[in-house]
């Protein structure tokens, strides 16, 4: 017998913000301000990376490609947002939404990938400082960075295609501002519990060998750290890891909760706030701590301005 293609849905409508006029100007206003100081200041990081001889070492090159991430992440989401916000659209076509769903999914899982690979090179400068330059050459930083994108794009193209082969034939109604996996995969009229599975299995896989790779790298830093005679020599030590320490535990405590439990679990308000910690907040935050905590930067800040 011929299977049926139940999958009628053609478009989605996203959940807003607000329905009151004044809220989603003001709403609007913020969430624009917002993006665009995030744009300027991760474009400025990737000017002052590209332009300044003082930052041509492999952590301002994993820096950069951080940077380029926080700029690709909330345009993902955020200017659909803003119009939805503006005009009052909140359609999204099923093309759209599973594009949109798929950059994102590419985006965190890449960043998170390049977080352990930076707790790596850090874990090498702290403890091989005179072996650095030997082993993170810059062939083998253009490999890792490489990987990392690499693996993202096809963990990311997993997921979509497990969600988009679902069909959908009842409410399109996203009870979310973007597409994102749980509120896609509640409008299924498929029985989605081994895509659920699957889902958490390789979400699982992934982000624990990330955050493992992040913990025994931070293990061995805060144990040299400890052994240094000089403070001088661990508040340098320190103030090298405690930017990227910081914006690990915002990304992985945000993207965690989000993505590694079922979707039984979802909760729409909630998840709206978490969403925006690690979609919209943290783009912003990074170049301001790593810009705050570090002379290099700011130094080379300073010369682009």
């Amino acid at each position: 017998m011929q299977r049926v293609n139940l999958s009628t849905v053609s478009e989605f409508v996203l959940v807003g913000l607000s329905d009151a006029l004044e809220v989603r100007f003001l709403l609007f206003m913020l969430f624009l301000i917002i993006y665009l100081s995030t744009m300027a200041g991760n474009i400025t990081i990737l000017v002052a990376i590209g332009t300044d001889a003082h930052l041509l070492n492999p952590m301002y090159f994993f820096l950069g490609n951080l940077s380029l991430l926080d700029i690709l992440c909330p345009t993902v989401t955020v200017p659909k947002m803003l119009e939805a916000l503006l005009l009052e659209n909140k359609v999204i076509s099923f093309t759209g939404c599973m594009l949109q769903l798929f950059f994102l999914i590419d985006v965190v899982g890449t960043e998170i990938f390049l977080l352990a690979v930076m707790a790596y090179d850090r874990y090498v400068a702290i403890c091989h400082p005179l072996q650095y330059m030997n082993i993170m050459s810059m062939k083998l930083c253009a490999r890792l960075a490489i990987g990392t994108w690499v693996v993202g794009f096809f963990n990311s193209l997993l997921h979509t295609s497990l969600i988009f082969t679902l069909s959908f034939c009842g409410s399109n109604e996203v009870d979310q501002y973007y597409c994102d996996i749980p509120p896609v995969l509640a409008l299924s009229c498929s029985p989605t519990y081994s895509r659920e599975l699957v889902t958490l299995l390789v979400a699982g896989v992934l982000g624990s060998s990330a955050f493992v790779v992040t913990l025994i790298s931070y293990s061995y830093i805060l144990s040299a750290i400890l052994c240094m005679n000089s403070s001088e020599s661990r508040h340098k030590a320190f103030s090298t890891c405690g930017s990227h320490l910081t914006v690990v535990c915002l990304f992985y405590g945000t993207t965690i909760c989000t993505y590694v439990r079922p979707s039984s679990t979802y909760s729409p308000s909630r998840d709206r706030i978490v969403s925006m910690l690690y979609g919209i907040l943290t783009p912003l935050l990074n170049p301001i701590i790593y810009s705050l905590r570090n002379k290099e930067v700011k130094s080379a800040l300073r010369r682009v301005i």
